[in-house]
């Protein structure tokens, strides 16, 4: 079974990342997506961050109704702070029989050399690479490098940022996010300081 990675620290989970994949998986030969929700590093104290506790809740509402979507928490117990390469070798571990890849915005392929063991990552594992607004040029070595997939899925400019700050000011972005997902970060009072 082959499956797509995606990282993030979904805060909270939107419509945009619902989208890519959904996309990923639908138009691609990936099988099934993985949101790997990362967790909140202990060097890094970002007082909007929500606990990893309540992050992974709202992932798993967001794909309660989609098969092919998963949520992760492997993360949540590897040392901190953690690479994607250790990541990967320990779902390897814990999955032997499935195919992982990587879901990348073209933001992220654009300083993935920057990655640690970024060479083991590219020699071991495709990237599957969705289209991003930047400026940035890709690196000669990325272009047409055969593990390296680009995937036409949709330009989506929201961003967790954006969710956050309009919820603060008071703004009805209740749209911009799967309604059961709206429901608990409104019960819950969530992003309102």
């Amino acid at each position: 079974m082959k499956i797509g990675l995606f990282f993030g620290t979904f805060n909270p989970i939107h419509i945009g990342h619902m989208i890519i994949a959904n996309y990923m998986v639908e138009f691609s030969d990936l099988e099934e997506v993985w949101f790997v929700v990362t967790p909140r590093s202990p060097f890094k104290q970002k007082e909007t961050l929500l606990s990893n506790h309540h992050r992974l809740a709202m992932a798993d509402i967001a794909i309660e109704n989609y098969p092919k979507l998963k949520t992760s928490n492997i993360e949540f117990n590897l040392p901190q702070p953690n690479y994607t390469i250790n990541t990967l070798i320990h779902l390897e571990e814990k999955y032997p029989n499935r195919q992982f890849c990587l879901l990348l915005g073209e933001d992220n392929l654009k300083g993935f050399q920057k990655w640690k063991n970024y060479e083991t990552i590219l020699k071991n594992y495709e990237l599957y690479i969705y289209p991003r607004i930047s400026e940035e040029k890709i690196k000669p070595e990325f272009v047409n490098h055969p593990k390296i997939h680009r995937v036409n899925a949709p330009i989506v400019q929201i961003s967790s940022t954006f969710i956050r700050k309009g919820i603060k000011d008071k703004k009805d972005i209740s749209i911009m996010l799967p309604a059961n997902v709206w429901k608990y970060i409104d019960e819950m009072n969530f992003y309102k300081q």
